[in-house]
Formats: C-alpha cells, sequence, structure tokens
C-alpha cells in the first residue's frame, strides 16, 4: 500500500522527483483495483493517456463495479486523450460510463478529482491527472510534461460529508447533456465540512480566492505554487501585499507560456520572490497550492486543479480546495520547503 504523507486529517500524496516514478497513477490504479463488485468509481480528469489505468477501470466494470468516467476529449494537445478514449469506448469498455467532453469554447474540463465507494468512501482531489503511458511518447510528454515523475499531489478525504459533496459533483457532471448548464448546476459553488471548503468552477463572481487574498494585510506570509501565472488580478494583489510590507513567495514553471515573464518581472519589482522550477531532465512542477499566515497566526492553505490563469477563473471546469486544517498546513508547508531547497529551484 502506498503510504500518505500525513494520517491526520485529510491523507496527502506526493509525487516528484524524490518519490518513486508513477506513485500516484500507482495509487490510483491500487484504488481502482480495491472496489469490488457492487461498488462504485466516479472519476473527473483533464488528461488520461494511461492506458493501463483505463485498462484497470473496465476490469473493474467487467466485475461488476458502476464506473463513471467524465474527461476532456480535446486537451490542449488535442489527440493526446484518444487511445485511452478509444479503450473505455470499446465495446467491451465501460459503456455509458464514459462521458467524453467536446466543448472548449464553454472552457475545457480541467478538474481532477478520483471517487472511490470501497473500501470506505473517499474522494482524491490535486492536481494530478493520469497523463503518462508506457511506452511514452516523447513528443507529447516535451509539450505537457511528465507529471507521473514531476510535482505533483492528491489529497484524500475520507470524511464522510466532504466525500460525498466530491462525488456528488462528479456525478452531477457526468449526468450532463450539455456544458453549457455547468455553469448552473443546482448545488454548485461551494461545498463545506468542518475545516474544508470545496469552491467548483465555473461560477460567476466573486471569486473566493480575491476574498481571501484581500484579507491578508501587513504582517502577513503568502506562498504560492503554481504551474500556471498569468491572472494578473492575483498579480496586483501580491504586489499589493508586498506592498503592504507582507512576506509574498510565487514558486512556478519554468517555461513562459505557463507564466510570461513580464508578469514575473512586475511582481519581483514589487519585492514578491519568486521561484522558477527548471529541472535539468524538464520535470514540471505541476504542484498548485496556497499557503496563507494572517497577523493572528491564522493559517489557510487551498489546492486543487484551479490554475491562476484567465482560463481557469472564468471558462474552466476547476475544483478549488481551502482548509483551516492545521494539519494539513504543515504537510503543504514541509513539500515547499521540499520544493524550494532543490538546487534546480532559483530565484
Amino acid at each position: 500500500m502506498i503510504p500518505p504523507a500525513s494520517l491526520a486529517g485529510p491523507r496527502v500524496y506526493f509525487g516528484g522527483p524524490d518519490q518513486p516514478p508513477r506513485l500516484l497513477r500507482d495509487l490510483l490504479e491500487e484504488r481502482v483495483e480495491a472496489v469490488p463488485a457492487g461498488g462504485a468509481i466516479d472519476w473527473m480528469t483533464y488528461y488520461f493517456r494511461d492506458e493501463r489505468l483505463a485498462q484497470a477501470l473496465v476490469r473493474a466494470r467487467h466485475r461488476g463495479v458502476a464506473v463513471n468516467v467524465t474527461m476532456e476529449a480535446e486537451p490542449r494537445q488535442e489527440q493526446a486523450n484518444d487511445r485511452v478514449l478509444a479503450i473505455l469506448a470499446d465495446e467491451g469498455g465501460i459503456g455509458a460510463g464514459l462521458r467524453a467532453v467536446r466543448a472548449p469554447v464553454t472552457g475545457h474540463l480541467h478538474t481532477k478529482l478520483y471517487g472511490f465507494s470501497h473500501p470506505t468512501p473517499h474522494a482524491l482531489v490535486g492536481s494530478f491527472n493520469p497523463s503518462g503511458n508506457e511506452p511514452e511518447d516523447a513528443r507529447i510528454v516535451a509539450e505537457i510534461g511528465d507529471q507521473d515523475r514531476g510535482h505533483n499531489l492528491l489529497v484524500e478525504f475520507g470524511e464522510a460529508r466532504m466525500a460525498e459533496a466530491l462525488v456528488r459533483h462528479a456525478r452531477r457532471n457526468h449526468a450532463l447533456r450539455s456544458r453549457v448548464g455547468a455553469r448552473f448546476l443546482p448545488g454548485r459553488g461551494i461545498a463545506r465540512s468542518g475545516p474544508y471548503e470545496a469552491c467548483f468552477f465555473p461560477r460567476l463572481p466573486p471569486n473566493p480566492l480575491d476574498a481571501r487574498l484581500r484579507a491578508l494585510g501587513p504582517g502577513t506570509r503568502l506562498r504560492i505554487a503554481a504551474s500556471h501565472f498569468k491572472d494578473a488580478r492575483v498579480g496586483r494583489a501580491l504586489a499589493r501585499l508586498a506592498r503592504l510590507g507582507a512576506r509574498v513567495e510565487v514558486l512556478t514553471h519554468h517555461t513562459l507560456r505557463r507564466s510570461p515573464n513580464a508578469l514575473i518581472e512586475r511582481l519581483r519589482g514589487e519585492g514578491v520572490r519568486v521561484y522558477r522550477y527548471d529541472h535539468p531532465q524538464q520535470l514540471p512542477m505541476h504542484a498548485k497550492f496556497i499557503l496563507a499566515e494572517g497577523r493572528s497566526r491564522r493559517q489557510w492553505s487551498a489546492f486543487g486543479s484551479y490554475n491562476l490563469n484567465p482560463q481557469s477563473r472564468w471558462f474552466n471546469q476547476e475544483l478549488l480546495m481551502f482548509s483551516d486544517d492545521a494539519d494539513l498546513w504543515r504537510t503543504l508547508d514541509r513539500r515547499w520547503d521540499e520544493i524550494v531547497a532543490e538546487p534546480w529551484c532559483k530565484s
């Protein structure tokens, strides 16, 4: 069994160069194989290229598991998911359990959510989608990055209320016939349970992240790990905080397409410390999480599929989780320190 990074509260699983290759996809396969006849598997994902994992889902359906997969049919690399789509759509695949989304005009399905009914109901959410394969396609990996070896994370919710809310969200999306209707799903918006809050996108303003950032001020510390940083509104919020005397840090990917240099240099000019992650094997920094410390020592964290770009803010189907859980905060805090200590993470 794959051990989590934290056993208190939600369990946190990290992928990265310091972890066994393919750890997170192996975790998903382990969970698929553990669901017995009469159980259920509910997934939402963007890139899905892992054929062995697709075949595990087909086997689960054949042994009597209700398997529902809602996935992007036309991601940025448009043919990337085609082989898995063919496996799942085949006569011996998962039948009506496959929902392939083709509506880039209304935004991509970018959520990464993996729900399982057994051994107890739970859902994993975060930044990882099963975008690797064996054998690998070097051309696609060069474009999207090796997600099986780069920095990623999945957070597992086994607490009944939140796990049920996440799975219910996946099932509502699977039942949709029109992606335009995704913006107006019944019950859409926010699900709360204890110190955890799930925010579903697309959504009408206001954006809950904006409100959280506005509440910070002098004497606070804010750290953002973001594979993509193109959101000018968040950039202005970080600049304001830095001018007020807050300690603000950003960790992002080295590619200029994902995080344009003009915005990064503006942030640096305002006193924001920005790390560029440039691994010698071009492994991605795809983990997405936020760590905030307020003046009153209040701490909160955020994580999910949400990118800091206009597409995630206005159009995509995304999931952004907020947490006031101190153990989860400390786990992400340790991971931040581990990543920025790597020699190819430079400010």
